[in-house]
């Protein structure tokens, strides 16, 4: 028995493993790499490694192969109440014909994972702005992060935005609390950052531009440019350097801290791109719990 997927936009410039782990089951990485190198699972027909990335339309063929059930987790698509839609569409900047722009809030997915569990597309496919289309994820904002966020109407606009991220033609600027007070008033973070794939480590390029906005003895609020887009990048280089964000409970020193944080300060304030020799700019409005720690900090932040 054999099986073909093609590749949707969402999964363009991915690894494989990733797309077998979201796709076919929470699968060990060992047991995907036996089946790769035995032929089992093959991108357009062809033999290839774990770390291969995906293409749009690319069909990734899976032949006779039935993975224990212990490793299936069919994903469950979250259905949203009238309320929970209305809620959503009320945080949208703006709306076109090809994408929509949301102030994200904090706490809640972009996209589902193997559990049920709220997310922005399983929301926004139920709301009358998709009625004649669907959403399409073009790029990446935790769960815990809150601000920007793109969602494209169609897979052209999807491939689109998935490509100027990937060439770096999409700025981001995110705004951030951070523990202790940085030296510097603006610099560069150069580190190399370790993600893990199952027991192996995979070790990658990180570059963040960042400028100190105020500060004082116990705080700093800064504005952060990434120019890569590793995993969790702010959160981890900011830690690496003694200064985790306030409300990071992944990337911190909790003995070291003597303020907790519900929510993680971090945000997406601002995104720009040219399509079509048109500048786009979009600004999102700091939470309410953001300004207030900002307030109660003493900090001054003009936007």
């Amino acid at each position: 028995m054999s099986k073909s997927y093609i590749v949707d936009t969402s999964y363009e410039g991915i690894r494989i493993d990733k797309w077998i782990r979201n796709n076919l089951g929470k699968v060990p990485q060992g047991l995907i790499e036996k089946s790769l190198r035995a032929g089992k699972i093959k991108l357009n027909k062809k033999k290839i490694k774990s770390s291969t990335k995906l293409n749009f339309k690319d069909i990734i063929n899976v032949y006779d192969i039935e993975f224990k059930e212990k490793f299936i987790q069919k994903k469950t698509n979250f259905i949203p109440s009238n309320e929970v839609i209305k809620e959503n569409e009320n945080l949208i900047i703006d709306n076109n014909e090809n994408f929509i722009v949301v102030n994200k809030e904090s706490g809640i997915a972009v996209q589902g994972g193997t559990k049920s569990k709220k997310n922005l597309i399983d929301i926004f496919s139920k709301s009358k702005i998709f009625e004649n289309s669907k959403p399409y994820s073009v790029h990446r904002l935790d769960k815990d992060t809150s601000g920007v966020f793109i969602i494209a109407k169609n897979r052209n606009t999807a491939k689109l935005f998935t490509s100027l991220f990937r060439l770096r033609k999409i700025h981001k600027t995110y705004i951030a609390i951070c523990y202790g007070e940085l030296e510097s008033k603006k610099g560069i973070l150069n580190q190399n950052l370790t993600r893990y794939e199952g027991k192996k480590a995979i070790i990658e390029k990180s570059k963040t531009l960042y400028k100190v906005i105020d500060k004082n003895s116990n705080c700093t609020l800064l504005e952060m440019n990434p120019i890569t887009g590793r995993k969790h990048q702010l959160r981890k280089q900011l830690s690496l350097i003694g200064h985790p964000i306030y409300g990071d409970d992944k990337y911190t020193f909790e003995k070291n801290l003597k303020t907790k944080n519900k929510e993680l300060m971090l945000h997406s304030y601002k995104i720009k791109f040219i399509i079509n020799n048109k500048k786009y700019t979009y600004k999102a409005l700091l939470p309410n719990y953001f300004k207030k720690l900002i307030k109660t900090r003493r900090l001054n932040f003009l936007n």
